[in-house]
């Protein structure tokens, strides 16, 4: 049953209110809402990879270039909305992470008797362009 415009107006304030007042929960919220779509969507794109496989066979077998042609089309259609869904995450949360941080906020201490990781800067090409220019400069250019 659809909400009354009054209704959808009241739930439109309490969700920002709610955001405003406690946006980590919030997050969490709206995160859980698009880990929930992206698993769906891999999964219904799973169903159609395997789909368009079954097609792909069959067309071949009965020797009907166009229904493999559509098979394989299905294949990497559903490869292609998989992959988007895996990039999105499955429980990485709702915001992107800054550059070069994590999605989570950083915790203000490791608390007692534990350690906290350093963070990581940078993705992965970063860091070795880093240590590439850490050593010309430590051997004087090379």
């Amino acid at each position: 049953m659809p909400l009354s415009d009054e209704e959808a107006r009241l739930l439109q304030q309490l969700e920002q209110s709610l955001a405003a007042e406690d946006p980590a929960f919030a997050s969490t919220l709206r995160g859980s809402a698009l880990e929930a779509r992206n698993r769906r969507i891999a999964v219904l794109a799973g169903i159609g990879f395997v789909a368009g496989l079954g097609v792909l066979f069959y067309g071949t077998m009965l020797t009907y270039t166009w229904l493999a042609v559509i098979g394989f089309v299905l294949m990497v259609g559903s490869g292609y909305f998989f992959v988007g869904s895996w990039r999105r995450g499955f429980g990485s949360g709702s915001e992107a992470p800054a550059e070069g941080g994590s999605p989570r906020a950083p915790r203000a201490s490791a608390g007692p008797g534990r350690s906290q990781r350093p963070q990581k800067s940078g993705s992965f090409v970063e860091r070795m362009e880093q240590r590439w220019q850490k050593r010309r400069d430590d051997n004087g250019g090379f």
